[in-house]
């Protein structure tokens, strides 16, 4: 069901449709574009007084909408008249991506779920069949990491490994389905590509020592399932890759750690025990909401390991998976791109967004390193 205010009924493909877009990142994304496109955006829901509320703060440049993505079958009159979808939700199937994609809309999908953004790939022939663009890995990890990686491995002919490593502030107040995802993720067992093959890890399992700059210095990252690590073996030729997370609280990051070791951890598949890590984790903010991503690439020059190194820190996670969506929604609006399924990192270039984020307070770094962590 659906249900709009001011939005006409002419088939008119002009409308931005971000679906969640009164959420934690949502509504960073749809004021963004609502302040570029003005009356053209639209935050949708299941809730039309939290879509109408966000609409009012932005004096009507956002429009509000109730949207049942479910039902999507039924909006034949809105989907004719949107160029641009964003979807902030997590989806378990790809059937309003594929609607999407057979009315020849432009798709745009912030999921973390490597799971997920492999279903969407397999859509790369009909979406170009039916002269869609849908893009994946848009945010921050995935997304600028993909970015990072693919700036790293501009440094030299061949990669034969990247490592990222991110440091997220426990003071930021995260969404719910973003905390869930990580409580979900904590007991993970996934594949990565290593040594030409294939290898069995497990989330905060194991870990590896990386330097970050002050005042967090000198931290133990551990892995984890981020999409980006699976995606970018295969979109920039790379030999293998890993992910590793830790917080800005070095205890909190411990004794994670300890409880997966201890196998504490498995209590976090329960529903109740999700539910209450969750509201626990929304009440409680002990930290800082800033963040940092550092990507090393290695390779091997004249027989010796060397290596190059990207680093961006800012506040605001989901803040700034706002930005980069919004950033390349506009660039789909306004510019012409290849019709299938595609990741941020075969798109765009790193440049071009991080050089954006800059006038958001974000920092990038980068240089070469002579003896790479290995």
């Amino acid at each position: 069901m659906a249900t709009a205010n001011n939005l006409g009924e002419a088939a008119t493909k002009d409308k931005i449709l971000v679906i969640g877009g009164y959420g934690s990142v949502g509504r960073t994304i749809s004021i963004t574009l609502g302040d570029r496109f003005p009356g053209r955006v639209i935050a949708a829901g299941r809730s039309y007084e939290k879509a109408e509320q966000l609409s009012v703060e932005t004096q009507r440049k956002v429009l509000p909408m109730a949207f049942d993505v479910s039902q999507a079958h039924e909006n034949d009159t809105l989907l004719n008249q949107v160029a641009v979808v964003i979807m902030c939700l997590d989806q378990s199937d790809t059937r309003f991506a594929e609607e999407c994609i057979r009315r020849g809309v432009y798709y745009i999908n912030i999921s973390a779920s490597h799971v997920f953004l492999s279903q969407v790939e397999m859509l790369h022939a009909k979406a170009q069949e039916h002269g869609s663009t849908v893009v994946l890995s848009v945010g921050l990890a995935p997304g600028l990491t993909n970015l990072l990686a693919s700036y790293c491995k501009s440094a030299f002919n061949q990669v034969q490994h990247i490592d990222i490593y991110i440091l997220l502030g426990m003071g930021e107040a995260h969404g719910e389905a973003a905390i869930r995802w990580t409580l979900e993720n904590l007991n993970a067992e996934f594949l990565i590509k290593e040594d030409g093959g294939l290898k069995t890890v497990r989330s905060f399992a194991e870990g590896k020592a990386v330097e970050f700059p002050a005042p967090y210095g000198r931290r133990t990252a551990y892995r984890f399932d981020f999409a980006d690590q699976h995606v970018i073996v295969k979109t920039l030729g790379i030999e293998s890759a890993s992910t590793w997370l830790c917080f800005d609280s070095p205890f909190f990051t411990r004794i994670i750690a300890t409880m997966r070791k201890a196998g504490l951890s498995n209590v976090l598949r329960l529903k109740l025990a999700q539910d209450v890590g969750v509201k626990a984790l929304r009440l409680l903010h002990p930290g800082s909401d800033e963040f940092y991503v550092k990507v090393e690439a290695i390779t091997t020059v004249d027989g010796n390991p060397s290596g190059y190194e990207c680093l961006i820190t800012g506040r605001g996670e989901g803040r700034v998976t706002g930005l980069v969506t919004a950033h390349v929604a506009e660039s789909l609006y306004r510019s012409s791109f290849p019709a299938g399924v595609f990741h941020i990192e075969q798109l765009f270039q790193p440049l071009d967004i991080l050089e954006e984020l800059g006038s958001y307070g974000l920092s990038f770094y980068h240089q070469p390193v002579n003896s790479p962590h290995v």
